[in-house]
């Protein structure tokens, strides 16, 4: 990676967060770079693509299943993504496969939940860097220093991390003021299932955080997803199945999850033609910090959902809140 540094502002993570700052900034005639480890953008607002031996074609919203809007500035952006053809309605009410929170009516994104990131990147035209892991995040007199696993490094007069919790500390040092202030914050993982079917669907979603298996939806019931003649499921596990098996293997995870799903489901095994697991570390914040966002010190911003609420919501809320705070500086 080879930039003119240092850089005005550099942004870690491509997430919502990171995402909401970015497009805020730019609207307000600030520049940024945005620096992500994935190959894509969003975070948890992501879609698995798979490709079947036969050549048939799934995916799977593994991440985020939906987003709601509390607040009218969110609203805004997923009412105008929808007109960009980008997200659509979900509605789940009318099931009888378990309390889908009242048949309220969710926006999804269109085709494919990573839809809605990569529509906000693009409309506000950000430069994001991909497969680029932050390592370090160090002060040098009056910039930053953002040490990469490749070796490389950048610097930049101001950083906003958009990183979990739990993970500041690896970046900025275990001693950081930053890292005292959010250790208060809760995050937990969840476990996911994604499998497909050749059998008729029992419901469109269920929700029972008493359950191993604490929310099931069918994915291709979502609008723009095709099934191919198969019904692809993504299943998500409860905080005490997820902490009971987090570090067990993706394909261990999976064993233990589709036996659930079949049960639910009263699908036979030689029904299911394919099934993956993915594990969340990071996915839920259930205790948040109580603000938008940190600033320790100068030139540091820190934030994102874990700041807020485990909501969409909440990631954009304080990216906004991060860019208003560096806006106002002038």
């Amino acid at each position: 990676m080879e930039f003119a540094t240092p850089l005005p502002i550099v942004i870690l993570g491509a997430g919502v967060a990171g995402l909401s700052a970015a497009s805020a900034l730019v609207q307000g005639g600030q520049a940024s770079v945005i620096f992500d480890k994935g190959r894509g953008v969003g975070g948890r607002v992501a879609t698995r693509r798979v490709s079947l031996p036969d050549g048939t074609q799934l995916q799977f919203d593994h991440g985020a299943q939906f987003a709601t809007a509390k607040g009218a500035g969110f609203a805004a952006v997923l009412g105008a993504l929808q007109t960009a053809g980008l997200a659509a309605q979900w509605q789940t009410g009318g099931d009888t496969g378990g309390d889908t929170g009242g048949g309220r009516s969710q926006v999804i994104g269109a085709p494919a939940m990573s839809s809605l990131a990569r529509g906000i990147a693009q409309a506000a035209g950000l430069q994001i860097v991909q497969n680029a892991a932050a390592k370090s995040v160090r002060q040098e007199g009056a910039l930053w220093c953002i040490g990469f696993a490749d070796g490389s490094s950048v610097q930049a007069e101001r950083v906003i991390l958009t990183v979990p919790a739990p993970q500041l500390a690896g970046l900025l040092g275990p001693d950081h003021d930053a890292v005292r202030a959010a250790a208060s914050v809760q995050v937990q993982p969840c476990l996911t299932l994604m499998a497909a079917a050749r059998a008729p669907a029992p419901f469109t979603a269920a929700r029972d955080n008493a359950q191993d298996l604490a929310w099931i939806a069918q994915d291709n019931s979502k609008s723009g997803r095709a099934g191919n003649g198969l019904t692809t499921w993504v299943a998500q596990t409860s905080l005490p199945f997820s902490l009971q098996h987090l570090e067990k293997s993706s394909d261990e995870i999976c064993a233990l999850m589709l036996p659930l799903l079949c049960r639910r489901l009263g699908l036979a095994a030689n029904d299911i033609v394919f099934s993956a697991a993915h594990r969340w570390r990071y996915a839920r914040a259930d205790v948040p910090l109580g603000v938008a966002f940190l600033h320790p010190t100068a030139g540091l911003y820190i934030g994102g959902d874990w700041c807020l609420g485990p909501r969409i919501e909440a990631a954009w809320d304080s990216g906004a809140a991060i860019a208003a705070a560096i806006l106002a500086l002038g």
